[in-house]
């Protein structure tokens, strides 16, 4: 009986480290486009995991080993800046999120800081909120998997 509770456990972490590694071996050649339809589960042969979205926020937001240059720079185009913003947003309201994503989130805005501020003033958006109000539901998704978590585990034993 339990052979057959933890084969399948095993069976779906194995799937899981196979996704993950796929998208490892293709990240550094996604774009912010290709890293969003990864986040929405778009990619057919790729579906979102909880290390593929820290991956992703990991890749934003430190620096590149090889250039020591980070994904996002003051002078990059708006429309790059808006889809790495747009990005983090849909990262911070995924259902896998997790305590680790929630930490490279709240390290995104602070990095980003003095860019987000001077885009919000150069184009009227409001994305320093938005980042902060993402941030809150991330925080709060993860509160709320943990208590489910506890919960099923009094019921399971």
């Amino acid at each position: 009986m339990f052979n057959k509770i933890f084969s399948k456990n095993s069976s779906k972490e194995e799937k899981s480290e196979e996704k993950d590694s796929l998208l490892i071996q293709r990240l550094p050649s996604m774009n912010l486009t290709d890293m969003r339809l990864y986040v929405k589960n778009s990619i057919h042969e790729m579906e979102s995991t909880e290390n593929g979205l820290v991956e992703i926020l990991k890749r934003l937001t430190l620096e590149d080993e090889t250039s020591s240059k980070r994904y996002i720079e003051s002078d990059n185009m708006d429309s790059k800046i808006k889809k790495a913003f747009d990005l983090v947003i849909v990262i911070a309201e995924h259902k896998k999120i997790t305590l680790d994503a929630v930490e490279l989130i709240q390290e995104f805005i602070n990095v980003y800081q003095g860019i987000i501020l001077n885009f919000d003033r150069q184009n009227k958006q409001i994305y320093e909120s938005k980042l902060r109000t993402a941030l809150e539901k991330s925080i709060e998704g993860v509160n709320q998997r943990t208590a489910l978590q506890r919960k099923m585990d009094v019921l399971g034993s």
